[in-house]
């Protein structure tokens, strides 16, 4: 029987000739330090438990807070890809303008030989694009696996809460 403070607040102890009754004071005693007992116990547990899952939490959030920064790291490395390859190209078209104009300025009976170094430029130019491209298109993908990756992460996690299972079997 579990006792409640009401219960204690309007317990009346029987009288007998010495005084109150010694086994039922100390059998009503027994009875509070068993409740207290079972209610520190589960206050300990709660405690315990609420601690852990703080510690969850903390986890969670870094993790969270490591992905967002590796996403802002992606996107300025694509960024920087992006402008190097800009920039290599244009490199590569002044080149290529500068050697043309020379060319043509020098002789213009090298003039099928300026048509195909133009040809030429042209075809690396569209190879560079390309390769840039699928480097883009490669990192672009690794970027959303990471993201596919860490939904079933956080699936994984949310299915197995303790909280969650319980819910599940009611449903």
């Amino acid at each position: 029987m579990d006792v409640t403070p009401l219960d204690i607040q309007q317990h009346q102890f029987s009288v007998r000739f010495r005084g109150f009754d010694i086994q039922e004071v100390d059998e009503f005693l027994e009875q509070i330090a068993h409740t207290l007992e079972a209610l520190y116990e589960e206050n300990e547990r709660l405690d315990a438990e609420n601690q852990t899952l703080r510690q969850e939490r903390e986890g969670i959030s870094a993790r969270e807070e490591a992905v967002t920064r590796t996403a802002t790291d992606t996107e300025k490395l694509i960024e920087q890809m992006n402008d190097t390859a800009r920039k290599s190209a244009e490199v590569i078209i002044a080149d290529a303008e500068v050697k043309a104009e020379k060319i043509i300025s020098r002789a213009s009976s090298r003039l099928g030989q300026i048509h195909e170094d133009i040809i030429q430029l042209k075809s690396q130019r569209i190879q560079m694009e390309a390769q840039l491209r699928s480097i883009i298109d490669a990192h672009f993908k690794l970027l959303e696996m990471g993201k596919t990756q860490m939904q079933t992460r956080d699936d994984d996690y949310e299915k197995s809460r303790p909280g969650r299972q319980t819910d599940n079997l009611s449903t």
